[in-house]
């Protein structure tokens, strides 16, 4: 499927130079995109089923991800190794922000943790999650599907090591057409791997 007027990540030919031309026509002096785009969050509110309760807190500092996952432009995958960025659309802040602040949040959500924080809270901690974006992108290789994909680890914030880890990956499909369907898919599966993570972080502790 195409995307009229979505900007091109990587790519030859003299079409994709003259979108990347056409992208700096919209740069402001100073770097930044012009306010133009629709901004989006990540809303859903993911549900933990039967989680366990810990007294331990944790605290939760900002994924690691590659830099076409770390910033607040929306990711589409035209093949394995083609990815744009959707246009007329972002993030209300970078990527990896908004995953911590929403991980934080379903913790708080569950009433099971005795503490959950970001670094500089002041929190003593026991353990930190430690996670690393892999995948946030539509895929338009076959029918337009979400694609969320994160590594997480548990780590004993007083020895230094690893307790547990995995892989925790989620998928959606794509119900409509435009850009509000594409984040709705995306919210969709973040929302199930952030529900993954906390009940799996929660059984482990």
């Amino acid at each position: 499927m195409g995307f009229p007027g979505l900007v091109a990540w990587r790519g030859a030919g003299a079409a994709r130079i003259a979108a990347i031309l056409s992208l700096a026509t919209m740069l402001t002096g100073c770097g930044t995109r012009q306010a133009v785009n629709d901004t989006f969050s990540l809303a859903s509110v993911p549900v933990v089923e039967r989680a366990a309760g810990t007294n331990r807190q944790i605290l939760v500092p900002e994924p690691t991800a590659l830099k076409t996952l770390g910033s607040d432009q929306i990711v589409v995958r035209l093949s394995r190794s083609e990815l744009q960025y959707l246009a007329g659309a972002q993030w209300g802040d970078s990527l990896p922000r908004l995953v911590q602040d929403r991980l934080v949040q379903t913790f708080d959500n569950t009433g099971r943790v005795r503490g959950v924080g970001k670094p500089g809270q002041g929190l003593a901690i026991d353990y930190q999650l430690v996670t690393e974006l892999r995948a946030f992108e539509i895929s338009t290789d076959g029918p337009d599907t979400a694609v969320v994909e994160i590594f997480a680890k548990i780590l004993d914030d007083r020895t230094g090591t690893v307790r547990r880890q995995q892989e925790f990956r989620a998928v959606a499909p794509v119900q409509g057409a435009g850009n509000p369907a594409f984040v709705t898919a995306l919210d969709a599966a973040f929302a199930q791997v952030a529900a993954d993570i906390v009940g799996w972080t929660l059984q482990s502790i």
